[in-house]
């Protein structure tokens, strides 16, 4: 009995000796299975895969045709630049003011954390956040921007995670190339092109301690409106890299001393903004859906393009108003197609609305050609002769500009006198079906009505696509279709790929060019284009529209081909304006300073000829239409078996 009692009592007391080491067991399991839960509910949305391969979106980076970038009006954000790309005045600033700790803690930094606490308190206020610039990436690119506590936890687990998947290299990197800083400007290397016009690593050290301050707050800080607050801002980073050891005392006085160099100016429209609007979509074809940045190389020739607009908004400041015209545009290119140079109106600030492309404008006489183009190839010679005499079509009278008939006249003269009665007989005598199809082999896609008043210019065009369409006559192929990218290449990628012309031009125009030529020289020498003559080789064709609402001139020398158009938005008469006037005068002298650059030779072989040796040539749209797995970015495509194929097509 006793000893029963004894083990009893013994196991008694085993029982309470092992209780409190199993409370203890079930707690921390209980503990961990709720902080599973937790992590999981938080986690379980997180875009790993994305956050993995770095940005979210392609960017694409137009460049002129010499390679200089073509930054457009609005939000901008340059190629993404590696971490060996910043300069290290740049890293030494951004790390001094924003995340002295960077190198040494895990994402997250207790120590920081609690400095930034004691000071928010000593101050009264918030004065210093705790975040960590790999806390900083994770706000910009991967989460919102709620306070709660599931993002929170998401911050925290991420930070970790990109410290180790990472490094710290490339995270800087990141944060570097995705930081908003005012203007329009996202990241670094478009802040430097933004502000001070420079690749990256070109800054000097005020610039860098400039942009390195205005990370906390660019609408604050921004030097354009706020110069005295950003040289304050500058200043507190200066001195932040003397106390990080970053920089000497005497260079950060000297740095101090030079801010008033500093010349940060303001993001205006720059010049090609129209012609960027304009490649950005086809630039988007070619660049793909590939993340990361793809450099476009465009055909514009940043000289002529700043000869268009000035032209264009000095001769509307200086005789618009007297002529009632609020408006005119002007597309220039190359017989091949490549778009040089394009004027959508007076100011993109103003109107971002693209004249040269986007409006659908009546052409008057500049549609002449192709009903001399179809009277050629019925037969008949520049020698034979048309009645210029009056006229009834169905009660439809044709009149010619003064009034007046000339009788039987030579195709040559009807052309370069510009004269309606002869030009509607020579269409009713080779027959509209004809003009129509003369016009379509051209180039001309735009609906046209199959009616007597079409040999007059009554059906509606652009100025891009009539302008192309004697680039064909020009060229002696058709049709030239208009094209504004040379080549492009991914950022990790070492070759890059030809774009070009994407036509066949499968017409031969040879057998009808030289008379063509021809007649469209009779009217720059003898004829309704003389305002236009530059004083070498010229051939053009000017046109006016009902009640003088538009005015044209199109015309080529050798080595460009251009279209000018002058009118109103709201489609008011003009007094008097007709296409031998203001159009050709415009025409004129685009074409007498386009012909004195020195580096002529390059547009007129196709703007920037691309260089065989260091590129292939990508058929984008061939390609792509071909193949549902083509990827631009590398000009490859996937076969159903084995490894990616370049597309040859």
């Amino acid at each position: 009995m006793a000893g029963t009692t004894a083990y009893a009592i013994g196991r008694s007391r085993r029982f309470k000796l092992r209780t409190p080491g199993r409370i203890v067991a079930a707690s921390a399991m209980a503990g961990l299975i709720v902080t599973l839960a937790i992590l999981t509910w938080a986690l379980k949305d997180v875009p790993w895969g994305q956050i993995a391969d770095g940005s979210l979106k392609p960017i694409i980076v137009l460049e002129t045709a010499s390679g200089t970038p073509l930054v457009r009006q609005g939000p901008y954000q340059g190629p993404y630049a590696s971490y060996e790309q910043f300069p290290g005045i740049l890293i030494d600033a951004v790390l001094s003011i924003e995340d002295r700790r960077f190198m040494e803690h895990m994402g997250v930094d207790p120590q920081g954390i609690f400095r930034a606490l004691f000071r928010n308190i000593q101050a009264g206020s918030v004065v210093q956040g705790g975040s960590t610039i790999t806390q900083q990436l994770i706000k910009l690119q991967y989460l919102d921007s709620d306070r709660t506590l599931k993002r929170k936890i998401q911050e925290l687990v991420i930070a970790f995670w990109l410290e180790w998947k990472l490094g710290k290299e490339e995270i800087l990197a990141r944060y570097l190339n995705s930081a908003y800083l005012g203007a329009g400007a996202t990241g670094m290397p478009a802040a430097a092109r933004i502000y001070f016009n420079k690749d990256i690593k070109n800054l000097s050290l005020p610039e860098a301690a400039l942009l390195a301050g205005m990370l906390k707050a660019p609408s604050q800080w921004n030097p354009i409106v706020n110069r005295e607050g950003a040289r304050q801002r500058t200043e507190v980073v200066l001195n932040a890299m003397v106390d990080n050891g970053k920089i000497t005392p005497s260079r950060a006085e000297a740095a101090k001393s030079a801010f008033a160099k500093v010349n940060p100016t303001t993001p205006t429209p720059r010049s090609g903004s129209w012609f960027a609007d304009w490649v950005t979509p086809q630039a988007s074809e070619v660049a793909g859906s590939s993340p990361g940045s793809t450099t476009v190389r465009t055909t514009l020739v940043p000289r002529l393009q700043q000869i268009g607009e000035k032209l264009i908004a000095d001769t509307l400041k200086k005789s618009g108003k007297s002529a009632g015209v609020s408006q005119a545009a002007l597309v220039a290119m190359t017989p091949e197609g490549a778009v040089v140079a394009m004027v959508g109106g007076r100011d993109y600030k103003a109107s971002q609305f693209n004249r040269a492309v986007t409006a659908m404008r009546q052409p008057g006489s500049t549609f002449k050609v192709f009903v001399f183009y179809a009277a050629l190839k019925a037969g008949l010679t520049l020698s034979d002769r048309v009645l210029d005499a009056p006229l009834d079509i169905d009660g439809w009278s044709p009149e010619n500009s003064g009034g007046g008939y000339r009788g039987w006249v030579t195709l040559a003269e009807a052309f370069a006198r510009s004269l309606n009665a002869a030009s509607v007989a020579l269409a009713q005598e080779v027959g509209l079906d004809n003009v129509i199809a003369a016009a379509r082999e051209l180039g001309i896609d735009a609906d046209l009505a199959n009616t007597p008043s079409l040999a007059l210019g009554t059906s509606e065009v652009n100025l891009l696509d009539l302008t192309a369409a004697y680039a064909s006559v020009r060229l002696g192929r058709a049709p030239v279709e208009p094209w504004g990218i040379i080549d492009f290449k991914a950022a990790d990628q070492t070759e890059a790929f030809r774009v070009g012309p994407q036509s066949p031009q499968p017409v031969d125009l040879s057998p009808f060019q030289a008379d063509l030529i021809a007649l469209l020289q009779l009217v720059v020498e003898r004829g309704t284009g003389r305002g236009a003559d530059p004083g070498v080789f010229a051939a053009g064709k000017t046109g006016t529209s009902q009640n003088n609402r538009d005015a044209w001139f199109v015309g080529f020398t050798e080595p460009l081909v251009v279209g000018v158009w002058v009118g109103n938005d709201d489609e008011a008469p003009m007094k008097g304006v007709t296409g031998g006037a203001m159009p050709a005068h415009i025409w004129r002298n685009f074409m007498r300073q386009a012909l004195s650059d020195a580096d002529l030779d390059t547009v007129a072989n196709g703007s920037a000829a691309v260089d065989d040796s260091t590129s292939r040539s990508c058929n984008v749209s061939a390609c792509s239409r071909a193949y549902r797995s083509f990827r631009p970015s590398d000009c490859t495509y996937q076969p159903y078996s084995g490894e990616r194929r370049i597309c040859e097509r």
